[in-house]
């Protein structure tokens, strides 16, 4: 009795303690983990059908399961670091355990692979631009002629002129897209916001965040960049209107401008037609923020 008794109770705990799976999203990733012995499987396509289903007993069982974009890559560099043997099913869940606290993550919900892969590859660009972003930031140093940091001076005018761009926006759900030339390539952040009843703007904080983390790097580098938000009205009506930002300043482009950067396909080049009920046009005037600081870097 006592011991059936015992048995019911480690079950229940199972169901309240939350795992990770480390996930090989490509081809290419798996078949980097093949070369150690310990790695039994021999196909991608049984690989993630198998890892499907063991997400879905977990959730029928009523566990909670974070599913992490496992890097062949960097847990070869976690082991070497660690003095792990890479060839053993512990250090790969170490690793993932790793991964839980630092990784892309994203919860499983019930949703299809074909779904979530995207939805963690996603999560993985975000954190690398994020990264990349503050990391550039935090080496920008002090203003030679002032003596202020640049980074704080670049996110704090940043964060000025999204607030700007909300404030002047039309009312509804507003899709905000800042993107950045950098070497080696562009970084691109995302933001969506929705109007409260009392006017103000409701925004992930996140989001918001590593938006103006880019805008800002973008400010104080002055890389070629811009800024280009949809806003959608309560009668359904879309709009489309964007700036381009020149030093420390987004500048308006023109209806035609945004007409065209939306009707081009960024790969070919080729043009694409036009959305129907879609107005494109000047975006609303910011007024002068000024320069990020007394002295412009």
């Amino acid at each position: 009795m006592a011991h059936t008794k015992h048995q019911t109770m480690r079950r229940v705990l199972r169901r309240e303690i939350a795992g990770t799976i480390g996930l090989l999203t490509d081809e290419h990733d798996f078949t980097a983990m093949r070369r150690y012995r310990t790695f039994t499987f021999d196909d991608h396509t049984t690989y993630l059908r198998q890892v499907e289903a063991l997400l879905r007993t977990l959730a029928a069982q009523g566990t909670h399961t974070t599913v992490a974009l496992f890097d062949p890559e960097e847990y070869a560099e976690f082991c070497a670091d660690s003095g792990l043997e890479p060839d053993a099913p512990s250090s790969r869940t170490r690793f993932t355990a790793e991964l839980a606290a630092t990784g892309a993550a994203i919860p499983y919900e019930g949703q299809p692979l074909d779904e979530l892969v995207p939805d963690l590859v996603d999560e993985a660009v975000r954190q690398a631009t994020w990264h990349y972003a503050t990391t550039g930031l935090a080496h920008l140093g002090a203003c030679a002629s002032c003596g202020e940091d640049i980074g704080h001076a670049a996110l704090a005018h940043a964060s000025r002129l999204l607030t700007r761009v909300l404030d002047t926006a039309s009312p509804g759900h507003r899709h905000l897209v800042c993107s950045v030339s950098t070497p080696p390539e562009t970084l691109v952040a995302v933001l969506h916001a929705d109007e409260e009843p009392d006017g103000t703007s409701r925004i992930d904080e996140t989001e918001a965040l590593e938006f103006t983390t880019v805008l800002a790097l973008g400010i104080a580098t002055h890389a070629a960049g811009g800024l280009v938000m949809r806003t959608t009205s309560p009668d359904g009506a879309d709009r489309v209107y964007g700036w381009r930002l020149r030093g420390e300043r987004l500048e308006p482009l023109t209806a035609g401008e945004v007409f065209d950067a939306y009707c081009t396909d960024v790969e070919s080049g080729d043009l694409v037609a036009p959305e129907s009920g879609v107005d494109y046009s000047a975006p609303p005037d910011l007024g002068d923020d000024g320069p990020m600081t007394g002295h412009t870097h």
